[in-house]
Protein backbone atom coordinates (compact mmCIF):
# COMPACT_ATOMS: atom_id res chain seq x y z
CA UNK A 1 0.00 0.00 0.00
CA UNK A 2 2.86 2.38 0.79
CA UNK A 3 4.17 1.76 -2.72
CA UNK A 4 1.00 3.30 -4.11
CA UNK A 5 1.40 6.32 -1.84
CA UNK A 6 4.95 6.90 -3.10
CA UNK A 7 3.90 6.52 -6.73
CA UNK A 8 0.96 8.93 -6.47
CA UNK A 9 2.98 11.50 -4.52
CA UNK A 10 5.85 11.35 -7.02
CA UNK A 11 3.36 11.91 -9.84
CA UNK A 12 1.88 14.96 -8.09
CA UNK A 13 5.31 16.51 -7.50
CA UNK A 14 6.36 15.94 -11.11
CA UNK A 15 3.17 17.52 -12.48
CA UNK A 16 3.43 20.45 -10.07
CA UNK A 17 6.94 21.25 -11.29
CA UNK A 18 5.84 20.80 -14.89
CA UNK A 19 2.96 23.22 -14.30
CA UNK A 20 5.37 25.79 -12.84
CA UNK A 21 7.55 25.47 -15.94
CA UNK A 22 4.58 25.86 -18.29
CA UNK A 23 3.27 28.85 -16.31
CA UNK A 24 6.66 30.52 -16.68
CA UNK A 25 6.58 29.86 -20.42
CA UNK A 26 3.11 31.37 -20.66
CA UNK A 27 4.19 34.44 -18.67
CA UNK A 28 7.05 35.01 -21.13
CA UNK A 29 5.07 34.40 -24.30
CA UNK A 30 5.57 38.06 -25.28
CA UNK A 31 9.14 38.41 -24.00
CA UNK A 32 11.43 39.07 -27.00
CA UNK A 33 13.98 36.33 -27.57
CA UNK A 34 12.64 34.10 -24.78
CA UNK A 35 13.36 30.41 -25.30
CA UNK A 36 10.58 28.13 -24.08
CA UNK A 37 11.51 25.43 -21.59
CA UNK A 38 10.47 21.83 -22.07
CA UNK A 39 10.50 19.12 -19.42
CA UNK A 40 11.75 15.55 -19.50
CA UNK A 41 9.67 13.29 -17.25
CA UNK A 42 11.29 9.97 -16.41
CA UNK A 43 10.44 6.94 -14.29
CA UNK A 44 12.60 6.17 -11.30
CA UNK A 45 14.96 3.23 -11.90
CA UNK A 46 13.32 -0.12 -11.21
CA UNK A 47 14.64 -1.97 -8.18
CA UNK A 48 14.46 -5.64 -7.19
CA UNK A 49 13.32 -6.24 -3.60
CA UNK A 50 14.56 -9.22 -1.57
CA UNK A 51 13.52 -10.57 1.80
CA UNK A 52 15.73 -9.32 4.63
CA UNK A 53 16.09 -12.75 6.23
CA UNK A 54 17.46 -14.46 3.11
CA UNK A 55 19.32 -13.53 -0.03
CA UNK A 56 17.62 -16.04 -2.27
CA UNK A 57 13.97 -15.02 -2.02
CA UNK A 58 12.92 -12.15 -4.26
CA UNK A 59 9.84 -10.15 -3.35
CA UNK A 60 9.50 -8.50 -6.75
CA UNK A 61 10.32 -5.35 -8.69
CA UNK A 62 9.64 -1.91 -7.27
CA UNK A 63 9.87 1.70 -8.38
CA UNK A 64 8.50 4.85 -6.81
CA UNK A 65 6.92 6.58 -9.80
CA UNK A 66 8.09 9.41 -12.02
CA UNK A 67 10.14 12.57 -11.61
CA UNK A 68 10.96 15.68 -13.60
CA UNK A 69 14.47 14.87 -14.76
CA UNK A 70 15.53 18.15 -16.40
CA UNK A 71 14.43 21.33 -18.11
CA UNK A 72 15.77 22.12 -21.56
CA UNK A 73 15.37 25.36 -23.49
CA UNK A 74 14.16 25.21 -27.07
CA UNK A 75 17.04 27.12 -28.63
CA UNK A 76 15.55 27.40 -32.08
CA UNK A 77 15.41 30.77 -33.82
CA UNK A 78 12.25 32.76 -33.08
CA UNK A 79 10.35 34.62 -35.76
CA UNK A 80 11.35 38.24 -36.42
CA UNK A 81 8.96 41.11 -35.84
CA UNK A 82 9.49 44.62 -37.14
CA UNK A 83 9.04 47.31 -34.48
CA UNK A 84 10.45 50.44 -36.11
CA UNK A 85 12.35 51.31 -32.91
CA UNK A 86 16.00 52.19 -33.51
CA UNK A 87 17.14 50.59 -30.24
CA UNK A 88 15.53 47.22 -31.01
CA UNK A 89 17.98 44.62 -32.28
CA UNK A 90 17.25 41.03 -33.35
CA UNK A 91 20.00 38.43 -33.13
CA UNK A 92 19.82 36.12 -36.14
CA UNK A 93 21.63 32.79 -36.03
CA UNK A 94 23.05 31.71 -39.36
CA UNK A 95 25.35 28.87 -38.34
CA UNK A 96 25.75 27.53 -34.80
CA UNK A 97 27.63 24.25 -34.21
CA UNK A 98 26.17 21.27 -32.39
CA UNK A 99 27.83 20.11 -29.18
CA UNK A 100 29.31 16.61 -29.67
CA UNK A 101 28.21 15.34 -26.24
CA UNK A 102 24.72 16.79 -25.82
CA UNK A 103 23.96 16.68 -29.56
CA UNK A 104 22.25 20.04 -29.09
CA UNK A 105 22.92 23.30 -30.83
CA UNK A 106 24.77 26.00 -28.93
CA UNK A 107 23.25 29.41 -28.34
CA UNK A 108 24.22 33.01 -29.11
CA UNK A 109 23.48 35.68 -26.51
CA UNK A 110 23.92 39.40 -25.90
CA UNK A 111 26.30 40.20 -23.05
CA UNK A 112 25.06 42.63 -20.38
CA UNK A 113 26.27 43.84 -17.00
CA UNK A 114 23.93 44.03 -14.02
CA UNK A 115 24.00 46.58 -11.21
CA UNK A 116 26.36 44.37 -9.20
CA UNK A 117 28.90 44.46 -12.04
CA UNK A 118 28.29 40.83 -12.98
CA UNK A 119 27.97 39.59 -16.53
CA UNK A 120 24.65 38.18 -17.61
CA UNK A 121 23.37 37.01 -20.98
CA UNK A 122 20.11 37.44 -22.85
CA UNK A 123 18.42 37.05 -26.22
CA UNK A 124 16.12 39.98 -25.52
CA UNK A 125 17.15 42.70 -27.96
CA UNK A 126 14.56 45.21 -26.76
CA UNK A 127 17.20 47.76 -25.76
CA UNK A 128 16.63 51.28 -24.49
CA UNK A 129 18.72 54.43 -24.05
CA UNK A 130 18.67 56.04 -20.60
CA UNK A 131 19.10 59.74 -19.84
CA UNK A 132 22.89 59.33 -20.06
CA UNK A 133 22.75 57.63 -23.45
CA UNK A 134 23.69 54.20 -22.06
CA UNK A 135 22.28 51.28 -24.02
CA UNK A 136 20.47 48.95 -21.63
CA UNK A 137 18.24 45.90 -21.32
CA UNK A 138 15.83 45.81 -18.36
CA UNK A 139 18.19 47.82 -16.15
CA UNK A 140 21.33 46.00 -17.33
CA UNK A 141 24.00 47.70 -19.43
CA UNK A 142 24.67 46.22 -22.85
CA UNK A 143 28.37 45.44 -23.29
CA UNK A 144 30.60 46.15 -26.27
CA UNK A 145 33.35 43.90 -27.62
CA UNK A 146 35.77 45.81 -25.37
CA UNK A 147 33.80 44.73 -22.28
CA UNK A 148 32.56 48.24 -21.59
CA UNK A 149 28.98 49.57 -21.49
CA UNK A 150 27.83 51.20 -24.73
CA UNK A 151 27.09 54.93 -24.66
CA UNK A 152 25.34 56.59 -27.63
CA UNK A 153 25.25 60.38 -27.41
CA UNK A 154 22.97 60.94 -30.39
CA UNK A 155 19.46 60.15 -31.50
CA UNK A 156 20.73 59.52 -35.01
CA UNK A 157 22.48 56.18 -34.96
CA UNK A 158 22.58 52.98 -36.97
CA UNK A 159 23.49 49.40 -36.08
CA UNK A 160 25.06 47.28 -38.79
CA UNK A 161 24.67 43.53 -39.33
CA UNK A 162 28.02 43.04 -37.57
CA UNK A 163 26.83 44.96 -34.51
CA UNK A 164 28.82 48.13 -35.28
CA UNK A 165 27.11 51.25 -33.97
CA UNK A 166 27.54 54.52 -35.85
CA UNK A 167 26.24 57.81 -34.42
CA UNK A 168 26.17 60.77 -36.82
CA UNK A 169 28.41 58.76 -39.11
CA UNK A 170 31.06 58.12 -36.41
CA UNK A 171 31.90 54.68 -35.05
CA UNK A 172 30.84 54.30 -31.39
CA UNK A 173 31.18 50.65 -30.40
CA UNK A 174 30.41 47.10 -31.46
CA UNK A 175 27.71 45.09 -29.67
CA UNK A 176 29.24 41.96 -28.19
CA UNK A 177 27.62 38.59 -28.89
CA UNK A 178 28.71 35.61 -26.79
CA UNK A 179 28.62 31.92 -27.67
CA UNK A 180 27.63 29.10 -25.30
CA UNK A 181 28.58 25.82 -26.95
CA UNK A 182 27.18 23.70 -24.08
CA UNK A 183 23.73 24.81 -22.94
CA UNK A 184 24.13 22.75 -19.76
CA UNK A 185 26.37 25.53 -18.47
CA UNK A 186 23.58 28.11 -18.66
CA UNK A 187 21.50 28.80 -15.56
CA UNK A 188 18.19 30.61 -16.01
CA UNK A 189 17.79 33.62 -13.71
CA UNK A 190 14.35 34.61 -14.98
CA UNK A 191 13.14 37.51 -17.13
CA UNK A 192 15.10 36.10 -20.06
CA UNK A 193 18.52 36.42 -18.40
CA UNK A 194 21.13 33.70 -17.93
CA UNK A 195 24.39 33.21 -16.11
CA UNK A 196 26.97 30.49 -16.38
CA UNK A 197 26.68 27.67 -13.85
CA UNK A 198 30.44 27.69 -13.27
CA UNK A 199 30.56 31.54 -13.08
CA UNK A 200 32.93 31.73 -16.05
CA UNK A 201 32.55 34.32 -18.80
CA UNK A 202 31.21 33.09 -22.11
CA UNK A 203 33.62 33.61 -25.03
CA UNK A 204 32.77 36.14 -27.70
CA UNK A 205 31.37 34.84 -30.97
CA UNK A 206 33.30 37.51 -32.85
CA UNK A 207 36.08 35.89 -34.85
CA UNK A 208 34.81 32.35 -34.21
CA UNK A 209 34.96 30.74 -37.63
CA UNK A 210 32.43 28.06 -36.66
CA UNK A 211 29.75 30.63 -35.77
CA UNK A 212 27.93 32.97 -38.14
CA UNK A 213 25.28 35.47 -37.11
CA UNK A 214 23.91 38.90 -37.94
CA UNK A 215 22.04 41.67 -36.15
CA UNK A 216 18.99 43.44 -37.54
CA UNK A 217 18.04 46.89 -36.27
CA UNK A 218 14.37 47.86 -35.86
CA UNK A 219 13.43 44.21 -35.37
CA UNK A 220 12.89 41.88 -32.42
CA UNK A 221 13.02 38.12 -32.14
CA UNK A 222 9.74 36.70 -30.90
CA UNK A 223 9.46 34.22 -28.06
CA UNK A 224 9.45 30.55 -29.07
CA UNK A 225 6.47 29.84 -26.79
CA UNK A 226 3.51 28.26 -28.58
CA UNK A 227 0.63 29.66 -26.52
CA UNK A 228 -1.99 27.18 -27.75
CA UNK A 229 0.22 24.15 -27.21
CA UNK A 230 1.34 25.42 -23.80
CA UNK A 231 -2.28 25.92 -22.68
CA UNK A 232 -3.18 22.35 -23.69
CA UNK A 233 -0.12 20.99 -21.84
CA UNK A 234 -1.07 22.97 -18.73
CA UNK A 235 -4.57 21.49 -18.74
CA UNK A 236 -3.09 18.01 -19.20
CA UNK A 237 -0.73 18.58 -16.25
CA UNK A 238 -3.63 19.80 -14.08
CA UNK A 239 -5.70 16.72 -14.92
CA UNK A 240 -2.77 14.40 -14.20
CA UNK A 241 -2.15 16.13 -10.87
CA UNK A 242 -5.82 15.74 -9.92
CA UNK A 243 -5.81 12.05 -10.90
CA UNK A 244 -2.76 11.36 -8.70
CA UNK A 245 -4.38 13.37 -5.91
CA UNK A 246 -7.50 11.19 -6.01
CA UNK A 247 -5.36 8.05 -5.90
CA UNK A 248 -3.54 9.43 -2.87
CA UNK A 249 -6.85 10.23 -1.15
CA UNK A 250 -8.10 6.70 -1.88
CA UNK A 251 -4.98 5.16 -0.32
CA UNK A 252 -5.35 7.46 2.67
CA UNK A 253 -8.92 6.31 3.25
CA UNK A 254 -7.87 2.66 2.91
CA UNK A 255 -5.11 3.10 5.48
CA UNK A 256 -7.50 4.90 7.81
CA UNK A 257 -9.92 2.00 7.60
CA UNK A 258 -7.12 -0.54 8.12
CA UNK A 259 -5.90 1.24 11.22
CA UNK A 260 -9.19 2.17 12.82
CA UNK A 261 -11.65 -0.54 11.78
CA UNK A 262 -9.96 -3.79 10.77
CA UNK A 263 -9.21 -5.97 13.76
CA UNK A 264 -11.23 -3.82 16.17
CA UNK A 265 -12.48 -5.70 19.19
CA UNK A 266 -16.20 -5.47 19.72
Amino acid sequence: MLKGLYTATAGMIAQQRRTEMLSNNMANANTPGYKADQASVRAFPEMLLNRMDTKSTAVGSFHTGVYLQELNSQNNQGELRETGLMSDVALIEQNVPIHPVTNQKGVLLFAVENQAGEERYTRNGHFTLDENGTLGSNGNQVLSTTGQPISIQSSNYQISADGDIFADGEFVAQIDVRFADDIRNLANEGNGFYRTADNSALPTALGNGAVQYSLKQNYLENSTVDVGKTYVEMMTAYRSFEANQKVLQAYDKSMDKAVNEIGRLR
